[in-house]
């Protein structure tokens, strides 16, 4: 394997594994929407 081709796949390899780690990061912290009960709201409902 030539020097350029290592230093591409280094390159290429640093960068995807930077954003999965990003988007991993950011899917563990973001925070839940409060979204409301859609069982608490139908209670009122005759089927």
């Amino acid at each position: 394997m030539t020097n350029t081709a290592l230093v591409t796949m280094l390159v290429t390899e640093t960068i995807v594994i930077g954003i999965t780690a990003y988007f991993f990061y950011r899917v563990l912290t973001t925070k839940p929407k409060a979204e409301p009960d859609s069982f608490s709201e139908n209670d009122d409902e005759i089927r």
